[in-house]
């Protein structure tokens, strides 16, 4: 699939992937209003961008890519380091969340771990498509998951760690 097509394919991709990127923004940003500066943000790359995909697991991977990209650079900008930690927000996302309790607890994760965490069990990816979306290797990503996991299940059991 070519991005360089017409508009309609355009619409189909965001229709496709909307929630996705929101999710992954949202689990990143820990608030509605970022989220949403986050999911236009990376669509309007998308739209910039001189990028033919190949497939729709190519979409899907560059627009993860780009959103954990895009949060990432909005946490070093000056301007994120200086303003003050606003409440967190319960919105749609965790609407979708089985258990608030458990969405937070992933929020919390150092990022490497959140990201392998939301990935696995939010997007229904492999290990391998995630290796690859992260630049990683399988290992490294399983034993991220597997301490993810670990951090996860001391969390909700009451335990405090800190990383």
């Amino acid at each position: 699939m070519s991005q360089s097509n017409t508009m309609g394919s355009m619409e189909q991709i965001v229709d496709k992937y909307a929630d996705m990127v929101y999710r992954i923004a949202f689990t990143h940003m820990k608030n509605k209003t970022d989220a949403d500066d986050i999911f236009q943000e990376v669509f309007l790359k998308l739209c910039k961008a001189k990028v033919d995909f190949d497939s729709d697991e190519h979409i899907k991977a560059w627009l993860i890519r780009v959103t954990i990209n895009t949060c990432k650079s909005t946490f070093a900008s000056p301007w994120k380091k200086k303003m003050a930690e606003m409440p967190e927000e319960i919105g749609a996302y965790e609407d979708k969340l089985e258990d608030f309790e458990v969405s937070d607890a992933v929020r919390s994760l150092p990022p490497k771990y959140r990201d392998v965490i939301h990935l696995f069990y939010f997007e229904d990816m492999k290990i391998v498509e995630i290796a690859k979306i992260l630049n990683s290797t399988v290992s490294t990503v399983k034993s991220q998951l597997s301490r993810g996991r670990s951090i996860l299940r001391e969390k909700l059991e009451g335990g405090v760690y800190n990383v």
